[in-house]
């Protein structure tokens, strides 16, 4: 069994249920012992930005800041697609605490020998 999950997620808040239950299931991977991390692509990149995810939640009443704020505080990774992220004007400033910028090559090292949830 992988020890490693990567979350990967496409959509922002286009998709609140997507967007939430990404953050939700990299934190229940990493409440069971799981090297857990996040990588945001597309739409995804805006949910980086800080505010962004206050007051997003799904349908089951999930809030997006209450698991982004578990992975922070266990400093589980927020990676961010850097050319997706550019395309769409947003700059290391914007980013929320704990995320940070990375390539297409970073996201292939990560999910070699992972399991991959893609949202």
């Amino acid at each position: 069994m992988e020890n490693k999950v990567v979350v990967l997620l496409s959509c922002g808040t286009d998709n609140p249920n997507r967007a939430t239950r990404a953050f939700f299931l990299a934190k229940v991977a990493h409440q069971e012992g799981k090297q857990a991390s996040v990588f945001l692509l597309d739409e995804g990149v805006y949910l980086a930005r800080e505010g962004i995810g206050e007051n997003l939640r799904s349908a089951t009443g999930d809030s997006l800041d209450d698991h982004l704020a578990y992975l922070q505080a266990h400093g589980v990774p927020i990676m961010v697609c850097t050319p997706c992220a550019d395309s769409r004007r947003i700059s290391s400033p914007d980013l929320i605490e704990g995320a940070r910028f990375a390539t297409g090559v970073e996201l292939m090292q990560l999910i070699s020998g992972a399991a991959v949830i893609s949202l």
